[in-house]
């Protein structure tokens, strides 16, 4: 699905990823992305581009974004991301 924010965009850099990643992040989601929605939990999704992973948390109105943990797309999806999944 694609994914994009049309409204005024603001990521929540809740880990404190560097500056490069949330722009990063910002031009995908004001350009438009595909984006797998978390089955388990409404407005979580998966976002991957070339080399990178975001989950990310997307209010339904307001343009909020909580970026919640990035990753190289070659690697396993971290274990903090997966705790709580149960």
């Amino acid at each position: 699905m694609l994914l994009r924010i049309n409204e005024r965009l603001s990521i929540e850099n809740l880990n404190h990823y560097p500056t490069e990643i949330v722009e990063q992040l910002d031009e995908l989601l004001t350009a438009g992305v595909e984006a797998r929605l978390d089955p388990n939990r409404k407005n979580f999704w998966d976002v991957e581009t070339s080399g990178r992973v975001f989950f990310i948390h997307a209010a339904p109105a307001g343009g909020k974004v909580m970026l919640l943990a990035t990753w190289p797309a070659e690697l396993p999806v971290p274990a903090l991301a997966l705790e709580g999944c149960s």
